[in-house]
């Protein structure tokens, strides 16, 4: 379904609005980090500019009018009047500029994903679907190297090459998750926390893990990755929840 542009002086109006919604959702759930962290979308076709939310702006109060466009090979962008923040210019700005497959890019340091990324053994078995998802679609950056300015952006970038892994696991830090568009991304961000909570609260029990044979577990991710339409329908209700509330995430 398209969405009527409210602003016609701005481009890519659909891509802002599935954003918006995404940042909102992000903050219901509580996995935003105040005015932290940073979502974006590549609009051009090798990826190179992209939307990304502004400056310290709450995750609750992003608006589709309010996204940025920036261009990951403009060395002047940080100094603009509407700078974005300089760590999501370095990580963003590196994985668009190294990464053409990573359309769409989505950091969070949710709670679950953040204590995993903690562990000296940040593997993620596969104790249950949800888990099994991810199956071998997911790299560690076992060397975080600080805040995500341009060197380490251009580091995680890196990790990520090969096209299967669409989650990292960023070590001493939280996730990182990619994909093709904003539904997609948001749908693997959502159910890779809600993988992370449920292997850390099933180690808090202390009782040994029923772990699935790797045949199953890769049979499942193959099975949910072909799985019909769930990201588009999953974001699509959510934005109609938003609408039926009268929300100004559209906006």
């Amino acid at each position: 379904m398209s969405i009527t542009n409210l602003r016609p002086n701005l481009n890519h109006w659909q891509e802002r609005v599935d954003l918006a919604a995404a940042f909102r959702w992000t903050a219901r759930l509580n996995m935003h980090e105040g005015v932290a962290n940073h979502f974006s979308l590549a609009v051009n076709d090798d990826g190179t500019r992209f939307l990304m939310n502004p400056n310290q702006i709450h995750f609750s109060r992003v608006k589709a009018s309010d996204m940025l466009e920036i261009d990951a090979n403009d060395p002047e962008t940080l100094s603009g009047p509407n700078a974005p923040d300089p760590t999501a210019w370095g990580l963003h700005g590196g994985l668009h500029r190294h990464c053409a497959h990573a359309r769409c890019a989505m950091h969070v340091h949710s709670i679950h994903a953040t204590v995993l990324a903690s562990l000296a053994d940040s593997r993620l078995p596969p104790i249950d679907q949800n888990c099994a998802t991810f199956f071998n679609r997911y790299v560690i950056d076992e060397h975080y190297g600080g805040l995500a300015f341009e060197e380490e952006g251009a580091r995680c970038a890196a990790l990520f090459s090969d096209p299967k892994q669409k989650v990292m696991i960023m070590g001493n830090h939280g996730v990182l998750i990619i994909g093709e568009t904003v539904a997609e991304t948001f749908n693997r961000l959502y159910y890779f926390e809600r993988a992370a909570e449920t292997y850390i609260r099933a180690l808090q029990t202390g009782q040994p893990l029923r772990i699935l044979p790797d045949d199953v577990a890769e049979k499942t991710a193959q099975e949910l990755e072909d799985y019909p339409e769930q990201d588009e329908r999953h974001l699509g209700e959510l934005k109609a929840i938003l609408d039926e509330e009268s929300c100004n995430y559209a906006t």
